[in-house]
């Protein structure tokens, strides 16, 4: 165990904390949550309960039976975080013992494993959600159509802006897109009109918007990975409609699937991402152009996850990369 130091007073105490930290961004959270009530009524209630108690268990269980720690986490707030953003990246119709199995990868593999809160390279959820997708693609890719809200597992499925937007690709047909919702209904929540299906947390790209903002205020994130992917996927998919108009105008780009979702609440998970804003800012960039790669090219309609993903594995490099040189340090020729 190394040396403390500690210097001469006057001290000053900072306020941060795991635990404020994580609450806060659930708080941020809140307004895409009700939105997901909205929208998908029942079906959003028991995914995300589901999925916030299955993720609080494993991890009261492993802390408690595998790893034989006397102090347990379930209080910091970490777990309920990872159930809720594993809860919005999942259909509103998949069936409860999925999800169970989603938040057992989640906090199993994609944290515990790894020691726990601060030691895992992934972020949890989303190691979570890639292992449904690939283990139970049909379940994962059911997407019900927003506005049946008694309804869960017999809930009406459609067509995603994405998928939509894919088949406009392959097929060079540019009127396609006529069929995917105005900007402004994406913006507000694409489950009133047209392809109005997709992710509990991704129809509302405002109410996300919105928890960025309390997020920006409380300084729990900063701008740097947020602004550079959206940025990044905005001025890429520009270029790419600009050239050819079977590929969607950059703002349906930006507000459809789990892009926002992705850039404000899973890109910034902290122990994941970057350490200073130059990397941050190298890390946002990387992510937004491997999403609009996996969009338009790879097998799946959504690249955003896998794009995180990607990336995560790539932070302690970068983080190597961008790390300042210490005061006096003589560099070799």
């Amino acid at each position: 165990m190394g040396k403390l130091i500690v210097s001469l007073s006057p001290h000053a105490h900072g306020t941060d904390s795991v635990e404020r930290n994580m609450y806060g961004v659930i708080v941020a959270l809140v307004p895409a949550l009700l939105a997901s009530f909205y929208f998908f009524g029942l079906g959003s209630a028991v995914v995300c309960a589901t999925s916030v108690l299955a993720c609080v268990f494993f991890e009261w269980a492993i802390t408690k039976f595998i790893l034989n720690r006397e102090q347990n986490t379930i209080m910091d707030g970490s777990a309920v975080l990872t159930g809720l953003l594993l809860g919005f990246n999942l259909p509103s119709n998949l069936p409860v013992w999925i999800i169970i199995i989603g938040a057992l990868i989640s906090i199993g593999v994609g944290k515990m494993t790894f020691g726990g809160l601060g030691g895992n390279l992934f972020n949890p959820a989303l190691v979570g959600r890639c292992f449904l997708l690939v283990s139970f693609p049909a379940q994962m890719t059911s997407w019900p159509v927003a506005g049946q809200l008694g309804a869960y597992t017999d809930a009406t499925t459609g067509a995603t802006p994405l998928s939509v937007m894919k088949y406009a690709i392959k097929s060079g047909d540019a009127s396609l897109l006529n069929q995917l919702p105005d900007s402004f209904s994406l913006l507000i929540g694409n489950g009133t009109t047209g392809a109005g299906a997709g992710c509990i947390g991704e129809v509302c790209a405002l109410a996300l918007l919105i928890g960025l903002a309390y997020m920006l205020w409380k300084k729990i994130i900063t701008w740097h990975i947020p602004v550079s992917i959206i940025g990044t996927v905005f001025i890429v998919s520009g270029l790419m409609h600009l050239v050819n108009p079977a590929y969607a105008d950059p703002f349906t780009v930006i507000f459809s699937g789990g892009l926002m979702l992705g850039a404000i609440f899973m890109a910034t998970d902290y122990v994941t991402s970057p350490m200073n804003s130059r990397g941050q800012l190298i890390y946002g960039v990387a992510i937004g152009f491997l999403t609009i790669v996996i969009r338009n090219w790879g097998a799946y309609p959504e690249g955003m996850s896998f794009a995180i993903l990607i990336m995560n594995a790539f932070t302690p490099l970068i983080n190597t990369y961008v790390k300042p040189k210490r005061f006096g340090e003589v560099v070799k020729k």
